[in-house]
């Protein structure tokens, strides 16, 4: 089955992983609505290539995630321009670092809202017209870390948990009306994100780039590789699939062998 006409709507996806869901989805002729902050300019030249690859529709949405009323605008504004969402990607997240009795309050609730809560506002609003169609597919952008645990990562690995926990129990709702709930699991990706920490982390901590690299950033994949945005956007693709119609409420790991 063809994914075309298809819309996909990704949070989190002006840059990173996101985007990279974006733009595997729109090689398949898929509407994409594109979320998230950045600069303007460069956002419009991304929504502008998306439709260029898809010869469908991109959308840009700049809704805060962490407030439930913006959520629920963003999720009107695609049903308006498109009829319903198809595909539901939860790629939006934030981390902050800190022991559990020094973690501020108000990064607690900010990363909660943006990394679990987020996910179950767009999930219900996305729901009513995936089971009217009798197909859909949700995946969400989980971590190795909805797997295992890093301390001072406390409300991450919380989020992320949790994001692993609703998504099996919305797989099996949806079991029967042709909609798949999954979650993609990656360790430490290769994005701008992860690059511009390498700097501060050599003069911190007196190493190399490759000592960095290595000893820190990959310390827990054995294979000493990054994942790149583009191995976790293929695996999202073949979720779409109907190869993959059997494939829900799995948690697929993409971390080089960290939670193994």
């Amino acid at each position: 089955m063809s994914l075309t006409g298809k819309t996909a709507l990704i949070t989190g996806s002006t840059s990173g992983i996101g985007l990279a869901y974006a733009r595997a989805l729109a090689g398949e002729g898929v509407n994409i609505v594109i979320n998230g902050f950045g600069d303007a300019d460069a956002i419009e030249t991304e929504r502008k290539a998306l439709e260029a690859t898809s010869g469908a529709k991109a959308l840009y949405s700049g809704h805060d995630l962490t407030k439930a009323d913006q959520i629920e605008a963003m999720m009107a504004e695609a049903a308006s321009a498109f009829g319903g969402i198809d595909i539901l990607i939860n790629n939006a997240g934030m981390q902050h670092v800190a022991p559990v009795e020094e973690f501020p309050v108000d990064k607690w609730n900010l990363i909660l809202a943006l990394n679990l809560t987020a996910a179950f506002h767009t999930t219900r609003l996305a729901v009513p017209y995936m089971k009217e169609k009798k197909w859909g597919r949700i995946i969400q952008t989980a971590s190795a870390h909805s797997l295992t645990a890093s301390p001072f990562k406390s409300a991450y690995v919380t989020a992320k948990h949790g994001l692993a926990g609703l998504t099996k129990t919305v797989a099996l709702e949806l079991a029967t009306f042709g909609v798949t709930a999954n979650c993609i699991s990656p360790g430490y990706v290769w994005t701008p994100l992860v690059e511009n920490q390498i700097p501060d982390t050599m003069q911190a901590r007196g190493l190399t780039r490759e000592q960095v690299i290595n000893d820190v950033l990959l310390a827990g994949q054995p294979t000493k590789q990054f994942v790149t945005p583009e191995q976790v956007a293929a695996i999202a693709l073949f979720l779409c699939r109907d190869e993959a119609a059997n494939i829900t409420g799995a948690n697929i790991s993409v971390d080089g062998g960290w939670t193994a």
